[in-house]
Protein backbone atom coordinates (compact mmCIF):
# COMPACT_ATOMS: atom_id res chain seq x y z
CA UNK A 1 0.00 0.00 0.00
CA UNK A 2 1.32 3.46 -0.83
CA UNK A 3 2.46 5.58 2.02
CA UNK A 4 -0.19 8.15 0.74
CA UNK A 5 -3.31 6.07 1.02
CA UNK A 6 -2.16 4.16 4.13
CA UNK A 7 -1.89 8.04 5.76
CA UNK A 8 -5.20 8.68 4.22
CA UNK A 9 -6.97 5.57 5.78
CA UNK A 10 -5.16 6.36 8.49
CA UNK A 11 -6.64 10.25 9.12
CA UNK A 12 -9.65 8.69 8.53
CA UNK A 13 -10.28 5.82 10.89
CA UNK A 14 -9.31 8.49 13.23
CA UNK A 15 -11.64 10.88 12.32
CA UNK A 16 -14.61 8.24 12.26
CA UNK A 17 -13.59 7.20 15.64
CA UNK A 18 -13.36 10.54 17.02
CA UNK A 19 -16.84 11.31 15.93
CA UNK A 20 -18.02 7.87 16.87
CA UNK A 21 -17.26 8.74 20.25
CA UNK A 22 -18.66 12.78 20.35
CA UNK A 23 -21.50 10.99 19.16
CA UNK A 24 -21.52 8.64 22.35
CA UNK A 25 -20.94 11.04 24.22
CA UNK A 26 -23.79 13.20 23.00
CA UNK A 27 -26.34 10.18 23.45
CA UNK A 28 -25.36 9.51 27.23
CA UNK A 29 -25.74 13.17 28.23
CA UNK A 30 -29.18 12.68 26.33
CA UNK A 31 -30.01 9.87 28.29
CA UNK A 32 -29.20 11.75 31.81
CA UNK A 33 -31.96 14.47 30.75
CA UNK A 34 -35.63 14.96 31.63
CA UNK A 35 -37.91 12.93 28.93
CA UNK A 36 -38.66 16.27 27.42
CA UNK A 37 -34.99 16.40 26.38
CA UNK A 38 -34.00 13.17 25.93
CA UNK A 39 -37.27 12.30 23.52
CA UNK A 40 -36.64 15.45 21.08
CA UNK A 41 -32.89 14.03 21.04
CA UNK A 42 -33.84 10.93 20.00
CA UNK A 43 -36.87 11.57 17.77
CA UNK A 44 -33.81 13.31 15.51
CA UNK A 45 -32.06 10.02 15.66
CA UNK A 46 -30.79 7.94 12.53
CA UNK A 47 -32.11 4.21 12.43
CA UNK A 48 -28.67 3.40 11.28
CA UNK A 49 -27.29 4.82 14.68
CA UNK A 50 -29.72 2.31 16.81
CA UNK A 51 -27.02 -0.56 15.46
CA UNK A 52 -24.20 1.75 15.89
CA UNK A 53 -24.16 2.46 19.54
CA UNK A 54 -24.91 0.91 22.26
CA UNK A 55 -27.76 1.78 23.44
CA UNK A 56 -29.38 -0.44 26.53
CA UNK A 57 -26.27 -0.67 28.25
CA UNK A 58 -26.08 3.20 27.94
CA UNK A 59 -29.62 3.95 29.56
CA UNK A 60 -29.38 0.70 32.09
CA UNK A 61 -26.40 3.16 33.29
CA UNK A 62 -28.13 6.13 33.37
CA UNK A 63 -31.35 5.40 34.41
CA UNK A 64 -29.79 2.94 37.56
CA UNK A 65 -30.19 5.27 40.24
CA UNK A 66 -28.51 5.52 43.33
CA UNK A 67 -30.63 3.25 45.81
CA UNK A 68 -30.10 0.03 47.45
CA UNK A 69 -32.11 -3.19 48.80
CA UNK A 70 -33.72 -1.84 51.76
CA UNK A 71 -33.21 1.95 51.46
CA UNK A 72 -36.28 3.97 52.20
CA UNK A 73 -37.80 5.48 49.14
CA UNK A 74 -37.15 9.23 48.04
CA UNK A 75 -40.11 11.34 48.84
CA UNK A 76 -41.82 12.70 45.79
CA UNK A 77 -45.34 14.37 45.32
CA UNK A 78 -48.11 13.36 42.20
CA UNK A 79 -51.32 14.21 41.57
CA UNK A 80 -53.74 11.95 42.03
CA UNK A 81 -55.85 11.02 38.82
CA UNK A 82 -59.21 11.06 40.15
CA UNK A 83 -59.22 14.76 42.10
CA UNK A 84 -55.97 15.90 40.20
CA UNK A 85 -54.76 16.82 44.43
CA UNK A 86 -51.08 16.50 45.18
CA UNK A 87 -50.09 14.02 47.31
CA UNK A 88 -46.71 13.43 48.65
CA UNK A 89 -45.27 9.85 49.51
CA UNK A 90 -44.41 10.54 53.09
CA UNK A 91 -48.04 12.19 54.06
CA UNK A 92 -48.79 8.19 52.73
CA UNK A 93 -46.21 6.21 54.70
CA UNK A 94 -46.79 8.14 57.91
CA UNK A 95 -49.84 6.63 58.80
CA UNK A 96 -49.55 2.97 57.09
CA UNK A 97 -47.33 0.84 54.84
CA UNK A 98 -46.81 2.07 50.98
CA UNK A 99 -45.94 -0.43 48.37
CA UNK A 100 -45.30 0.77 45.02
CA UNK A 101 -46.10 -0.92 41.73
CA UNK A 102 -44.70 0.05 37.96
CA UNK A 103 -45.64 -1.89 35.69
CA UNK A 104 -48.50 -2.21 32.75
CA UNK A 105 -51.60 -4.52 33.55
CA UNK A 106 -52.74 -4.76 29.57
Amino acid sequence: MKQRTRRWLTGTLVALVATWFCLLGYIGWAMRQPPEVFGRVMSRMPMPAFFLFPFETMWSQARRGHLDVGDIAPDFTVKTLDTRTPVSLASLWATRPVVLVFGSYT
